[in-house]
């Protein structure tokens, strides 16, 4: 019984833009549906692996396109999985909430420059049919199922129907009813010329009914006279099926490269780089690995962000979630591996036991790696362009890739005080730069370049002529406990511990000054600290400062302000962080709240300064106010206390 159905309101709007909106390249469509039933036969050719019953209908995997001119359709067909009643209501019905909203906000906000071709990212291919019809029909029947099969159809107006039917074999029929202006497809050579262009190298055959007239001839060859053309039918294929990592890279075009690339990735742009490569000895596997340009949007959509390089073993796809191939901090990856080693019937307790999986880890690691080594050493732009898309995911090595820590330290890059915004620098470069007498890598800690440039904690670095690196990543506070040292030289948190950046023979000579300052201020000191009290770990006097009058600082083993930050918005109840408060002995400020102190310990004025020197330490660290009112009112009292001795 017919039953129809309204789509989801999502899917409504997602129609409208599909129709309405994206016009440019309307051939995608035949890609899509052409992907979507090569997924369909590696699902069935997977599960055939231990269920073999799923042949007995029909073992050859075939892929078949068939146009009916009168009807004014155009039918993509497989022998795959097929669906059953929910599966279609799921697949098709309906879309994943989170792909659809973020790819309609993505059209919304781009009608006239963004890419059909984005919809494949996205998981909702299918919808691209009705960028050329204006009915679309889907026959489908579940492998193994006892259900003679299902029909979904819609004309795209917001309704859907889902009916049962008859279909005699496992697999599925999207019929397409071409709109007038895109008959077109109904033409064996725009057919051609479109599987060539994009689905050349799919591994099942793309078939097509071709008729063709032929001439009857005599002995000598020459037609015979009065005999009208017999008109034949031919299954042709049309695709030439050799896996494009399987062929020489000398045999493979640039255009191939790139359009296998948007067949994996489902990105509408090039590519950043393409790396295709060959292994023989321990194991043997081929591999084809794109870096993307920028992040695919499903790296941020849950359902989607676990796939990865897709696994075949001797051409049988197995998986693209293999978290066993690739390590987590190269999950942009997108690509093949190949592998001649492992078992067809390979399960997840296999792949994680595997010594060939690892082997196979072990060099696409490097590989990558070496790639990206190579990149940053002869094309500057170009791995900086790569550092701004997936710098972040490749500090995660750091923490999680013991072995090749040190290749990831030669690749980590980093804004710096010596550097205009947006210019970024290695640990190599910088160190290729410090001062004889510089022994350590100085850096600091913000949420942003600005925070970092104008921490009062970066004072005396710049006063000496020493580069600060600028860690503003939210992961690079996470990351420093592996991040400790570079080629024997220790990377040192400024705004963390005691700092101490004068050579010996200026310690000698500031020795006098320092222990007067610590004798002059050791009253207010103690004073400050207890109007403070809990608020504050420690008041000391600070090496670090030169212009302003205070600053907090973590102790040596402490949580930065950034992390601190992290931690609060994982778990609001994460407890706050007792800092150091640091003064500036040489500042005006504190020489005159230490005449105040000197004149009368229990001036009132001394714990509103001190108050206030603390809240403005907490303003430069970027940190909340604990009372922002009581903050205003001391700043309002200040500027009329200020203002009346002005007009005196």
């Amino acid at each position: 019984m017919s039953e129809q159905r309204p789509f989801k309101t999502e899917v409504k709007k997602l129609l409208d833009l599909v129709i309405h909106s994206l016009y440019s390249n309307k051939e995608i469509f035949l890609r899509e549906l052409i992907s979507n039933a090569s997924d369909a036969i590696d699902r069935a050719r997977f599960e055939s692996l231990k269920d073999e019953s799923i042949l007995e209908d029909d073992p050859e995997w075939k892929i078949k396109i068939t146009v009916d001119k009168e009807a004014k359709t155009l039918t993509v067909s497989d022998n795959g999985i097929g669906m059953n009643a929910e599966e279609l209501e799921q697949n098709i019905g309906t879309i994943a909430s989170s792909g659809t909203k973020r790819f309609l906000e993505q059209l919304q906000e781009n009608k006239d420059s963004l890419s059909p071709e984005l919809i494949g990212q996205f998981g909702v291919g299918f919808y691209s049919a009705f960028m050329v019809a204006h009915r679309v029909k889907v026959v489908t029947r579940r492998a193994g199922s006892a259900d003679q099969g299902v029909a979904w159809e819609s004309q795209g107006d917001g309704f859907y129907t889902i009916t049962p039917t008859t279909r005699e074999k496992r697999g599925t029929d999207v019929i397409v009813y071409l709109t007038p202006e895109n008959e077109e497809y109904l033409d064996e050579w725009k057919i051609r010329k479109t599987v060539k262009r994009f689905s050349d190298f799919v591994e099942h055959p793309i078939n097509m009914d071709i008729e063709r007239e032929e001439v009857e001839r005599d002995d000598q060859g020459k037609p015979i006279e009065g005999k009208e053309p017999k008109k034949t039918i031919t299954e042709e294929t049309l695709n030439s099926r050799k896996a494009i990592w399987q062929r020489p890279k000398n045999e493979v075009t640039e255009e191939e490269y790139k359009e296998f690339y948007r067949h994996v990735s489902h990105d509408y742009q090039e590519p950043l780089e393409t790396i295709h490569w060959q292994v023989e000895g321990q194991t043997e596997f081929r591999a084809l690995i794109y870096i993307p340009r920028k992040p695919l949007f499903e790296m941020f959509m849950p359902e989607q962000r676990d796939r990865g390089i897709q696994l075949y073993v001797r051409r049988v796809f197995i998986t693209d979630k293999c978290e066993e191939l690739t390590p987590g901090y190269l999950r942009f990856l997108r690509g093949v591996v190949d592998s001649s080693d492992l078992p067809l019937n390979v399960s997840r307790e296999i792949l994680q036991e595997a010594r060939a999986i690892r082997i196979i880890q072990k060099n696409l690691v490097k590989k990558v790696l070496d790639t990206l080594a190579d990149m940053k050493e002869k094309n500057p732009e170009r791995y900086q362009e790569f550092w701004t898309g997936f710098g972040t995911m490749l500090k995660e090595g750091l923490h999680t890739d013991f072995e090749n820590g040190d290749r990831i330290k030669e690749l980590l890059m980093y804004e710096s005080s010596h550097l205009e915004a947006g210019k970024r620098t290695t640990l190599a470069e910088y160190v290729s730069r410090m001062p004889e007498h510089q022994k350590e890598i100085y850096y600091i800690t913000a949420e942003n370049r600005t925070a970092a440039a104008n921490a009062p904690q970066l004072e005396a670095f710049k006063a000496k002529g020493y580069e600060v690196l600028f860690f503003t990543d939210p992961i690079d506070d996470w990351l420093s406990q592996d991040l400790t040292s570079y080629k024997e030289k220790t990377l040192r948190n400024i705004g963390k511990g005691d700092v101490d950046i004068d050579s010996e023979e200026e310690k000698a000579a500031k020795e006098e000054a320092r222990k007067q300052a610590e004798a002059d201020n050791k009253d207010l000191v103690a004073a400050m600290k207890e109007i403070l009290g809990d608020k504050v770990k420690e008041v000391r006097l600070s090496k670090r400062l030169t212009e302003s009058a205070c600053c907090l600082v973590s102790d040596e083993w402490g949580m930065g302000v950034h992390m601190e930050k992290i931690m609060k918005a994982m778990n609001p109840d994460t407890p706050p962080t007792k800092r150091i408060l640091e003064l500036n002995p040489d500042h005006s400020l504190i020489a005159a709240l230490r005449q105040v102190h000197a004149k009368d310990a229990k001036d009132p004025k001394l714990a509103e300064y001190t108050e206030m020197l603390y809240d403005e330490a907490l303003l430069t660290a970027q940190l909340p106010l604990e009372d922002p009112l009581a903050f205003a009112k001391r700043i309002s009292n200040l500027m009329a206390d200020s203002l009346q001795e002005h007009l005196k």
